[in-house]
């Protein structure tokens, strides 16, 4: 039996998401190697990637079941039982045997969050603080990215890809209890792409920022930090 898990972590003392051969303390490493203790031999398979210190709240994937664990409800609170209480699966449910949680992902959701004040302790980990944000021109900026757009100038360098073009179907900023959320949904991200969109959002011109998107000119910019960011939900349909 295939299913489909929905789990959330903090990316915080994680090399990013993937199995990795130089380390097990990943995501998946640490699910995996949890998940073989309980029989279950099989390759997990994640919507997509996400880098070290990067969050998710809806994570979604996916991995087949030997026969005897038809009690999904029981595995989802063992699972919790023995992972690491930074990573929590939020739902497991059955699905058809051609799911594929990667390959049929049509959308993804990221979030990106700001506190305009000096850091905090208690949320360092989670959010990113800037004391000085103009509000105003970045929620008109961030527009910019919305559409079908060639993101070379928006990737981490290295990044092995067929393509760089991607649709950008939103991109908003809104204020929330004091904190500066900017949304972003596409049909999928280059490695650091939200980060880097991030960065010259809070540093660029608007007409800097075209310049970049329609690869007239490159702008010297940085990623915005890892700990504000988190994968908010992958859509199938």
């Amino acid at each position: 039996m295939r299913c489909a898990l929905t789990i959330a972590y903090n990316g915080r003392n994680f090399f990013g998401s993937q199995i990795q051969k130089e380390t097990s303390n990943t995501i998946l490493g640490n699910l995996e190697h949890v998940l073989k203790q309980l029989g279950i031999n099989f390759r997990v398979v994640a919507s997509g990637r996400t880098d070290k210190g990067v969050h998710a709240t809806g994570q979604i994937c996916h991995v087949d079941l030997p026969e005897f664990w038809d009690d999904l409800e029981k595995l989802k609170k063992v699972l919790n039982q023995m992972l690491p209480s930074s990573i929590h699966v939020k739902n497991i449910k059955a699905v058809s045997d051609d799911f594929h949680a990667r390959y049929g992902a049509k959308k993804r959701v990221y979030r990106y969050i700001i506190k305009q004040e000096s850091s905090n302790p208690f949320f360092n980990d989670f959010v990113t603080f800037l004391e000085h944000v103009e509000f105003e021109k970045l929620q008109k900026n961030i527009r910019f990215f919305i559409g079908e757009h060639d993101f070379k100038n928006f990737m981490k360098t290295g990044s092995d890809v067929n393509s760089t073009t991607r649709v950008v179907y939103r991109a908003f900023a809104y204020k929330h209890k004091g904190f500066i959320v900017l949304n972003f949904e596409a049909n999928g991200f280059l490695r650091s792409q939200i980060r880097l969109m991030v960065g010259a959002l809070l540093k660029l011109t608007k007409e800097e920022i075209q310049e970049q998107l329609e690869c007239k000119k490159t702008h010297k910019i940085k990623p915005a930090p890892a700990n504000g960011l988190y994968l908010a939900k992958i859509k199938y349909s």
